[in-house]
């Protein structure tokens, strides 16, 4: 089972947020599938995925965007998406 607590960061608040759950067993190979689902609960615009970030999601359990990341303007500063397995 997936779970991922999705958060949009404006000047250090949560302004959005969202909790992805998915029945599946993790599959990193579907890492842009689940972010981009994600993202369109959060209504925001889906960023490039690179294997860094996979890295740091599979290493460090969590993964930050930042505006860069995306290809249009983004109005936050860091998009974070953290397991929330328990």
């Amino acid at each position: 089972m997936i779970r991922i607590w999705a958060k949009i960061i404006k000047e250090d608040k949560i302004v959005n947020q969202t909790v992805y759950e998915n029945y599946a067993k993790l599959d990193y190979a579907e890492f842009y599938n689940y972010v981009r689902d994600i993202c369109e609960s959060l209504d925001c615009t889906t960023p490039v995925v690179l294997k860094t970030h996979i890295f740091s999601y599979a290493k460090y359990n969590t993964v930050r965007f930042y505006p860069d990341d995306f290809v249009g303007g983004v109005d936050f500063d860091k998009l974070v998406l953290e397991n929330a397995l328990i």
